[in-house]
């Protein structure tokens, strides 16, 4: 059960932006490779990171757990591992299944060492330096399979204590990981329980990222209470933007015992920039934030609010995830299913317009959808209404609180799906019957 993050208190945003200066490398043949502040995979097609973390040196058993987030859209796995000091040290044999695991549902693998979380606060917590002999005495699963994995070195490396040597503590493991053989894209995480209140990661990203001999590291900030404002989020992440700098949100919640994170933002904001994120988490929280759970009991079809937020709503895993080109051996791009009916016109302002598509259709029955976009101004609540002529039947419906009279259909947004800025959109679905003939009925939307 992840610790419960703590807050010395809310920083106030400096106003002057790190200068950053650096050479980037050509893009690497062998894995993962870092350019111009973006990941690319081994394909040399830019990788954006959308999943969720998975807890498994605490539920080891959950194997099914990798197929169960790659089924609702996930391309990423965050799996959380001991060395050992802590917890059950995850050996080389069990850290090459979740690998395999990963490669047999075409998830890119980010693997973390959590011992290390909370250093010098936390009682029991490991060095980074500590995590380096893990990782090199794993090093004969992890060596071959770079095109797959990324290590990321120690799981929230400091507390809010003793972090004045983050930058040199994770450049010398950096260092270590390279001498020692590891080729692979490493990230890092930020000190002060992963949130860099005091902006030590944001201001010595550079010297850390130049200490790499292979400039092949990502930086990972977790957004939690002190993230709850957009002007935060935005002014953090478009910082390492600004600097040509690799930045994900490795760890996120909608809520927090530390505060109220902006997770709208953090979801808006990282899809217009092509930030990768990974929630937090799959299932088996504990300690007081339980209701970070996506799902109940480790079941897929038992999504908590936050699972149904994260998975299915605006910005979210099914909206917005891209497999990684490794998997399909060419440029991913995203499914562009035949419209029935003709595109939305430009929605008016403050409005908006809705549009169906049948999805897939099979003898007496057919999966539908409707997407819902808001005009030129931002929307707080959406209806849509249809009528089917044909006979048609709906017996499921997802991302929408769905109701009929006869023919007639009404879908409305549920909680984490109707507020939409301009221009932006969502979607929900159905599954239907129908039997002779299914033509598709005009839809309307109106905004609230």
């Amino acid at each position: 059960m992840r610790k419960r993050l703590t807050v010395a208190g809310a920083a106030l945003l400096t106003l002057l932006a790190a200068v950053f200066a650096f050479v980037q490398p050509a893009h690497a043949a062998t894995g993962f490779s870092v350019a111009n502040g973006r990941l690319y995979d081994a394909g040399g097609v830019e990788f954006v990171m959308r999943g969720v973390n998975h807890a498994h040196t605490w539920y080891p058993q959950q194997t099914s757990s990798f197929a169960n987030v790659k089924a609702l859209g996930a391309n990423t796995v965050r799996v959380v591992l001991s060395s050992g000091d802590r917890w059950t040290k995850n050996s080389a044999a069990d850290v090459s299944n979740v690998i395999s695991l990963c490669k047999a549902n075409r998830l890119i693998c980010v693997l973390e060492v959590h011992d290390t979380t909370g250093y010098g606060e936390q009682s029991g917590a490991i060095t980074l330096d500590r995590a380096v002999d893990y990782w090199l005495s794993i090093a004969g699963a992890l060596n071959g399979q770079e095109k797959y994995v990324i290590v990321n070195i120690g799981n929230e490396p400091y507390g809010n204590q003793g972090y004045a040597t983050w930058a040199t503590d994770n450049a010398n493991a950096i260092k270590r990981l390279r001498a020692g053989g590891i080729a692979h894209t490493i990230m890092v995480d930020a000190p002060n329980w992963g949130q860099d209140w005091s902006f030590t990661m944001r201001d010595n990203a550079a010297t850390v990222f130049n200490a790499d001999p292979a400039r092949n590291t990502v930086f990972s900030i977790h957004m939690y209470g002190v993230f709850d404002t957009a002007a935060e989020i935005t002014d953090y992440l478009g910082r390492f933007r600004s600097a040509g700098l690799p930045i994900v949100v490795g760890e996120f919640g909608f809520n927090h015992s530390d505060g109220n994170p902006d997770e709208d933002t953090i979801l808006s904001y990282s899809q217009a920039n092509r930030i990768g994120w990974l929630g937090w988490s799959w299932s088996g929280n504990g300690g007081g934030v339980e209701y970070l759970d996506m799902a109940t009991s480790f079941n897929p079809a038992q999504l908590t609010s936050w699972g149904q937020r994260i998975f299915n709503g605006a910005n979210g895993i099914r909206a917005t995830a891209r497999e990684a080109s490794v998997y399909s051996g060419s440029t991913p791009t995203p499914p562009t299913p035949t419209p029935t009916t003709p595109p939305p016109t430009t929605p008016p302002a403050g409005g908006c317009t809705a549009s169906y598509t049948i999805v897939n259709q099979w003898q007496g029955g057919f999966q539908g959808e409707v997407k819902v976009t808001a005009g030129s101004a931002a929307i707080t609540g959406w209806t849509t209404r249809w009528t089917f002529a044909n006979g048609q039947t709906v017996s499921q419906s997802w991302n929408a609180a769905l109701s009929n009279s006869g023919a007639s259909y009404t879908a409305r947004n549920v909680d984490y799906n109707g507020r939409l800025g301009a221009g932006a959109s969502t979607s929900f679905g159905f599954v239907a019957g129908w039997n002779g003939t299914n033509a598709a009925p005009a839809v309307t939307c109106t905004a609230s």
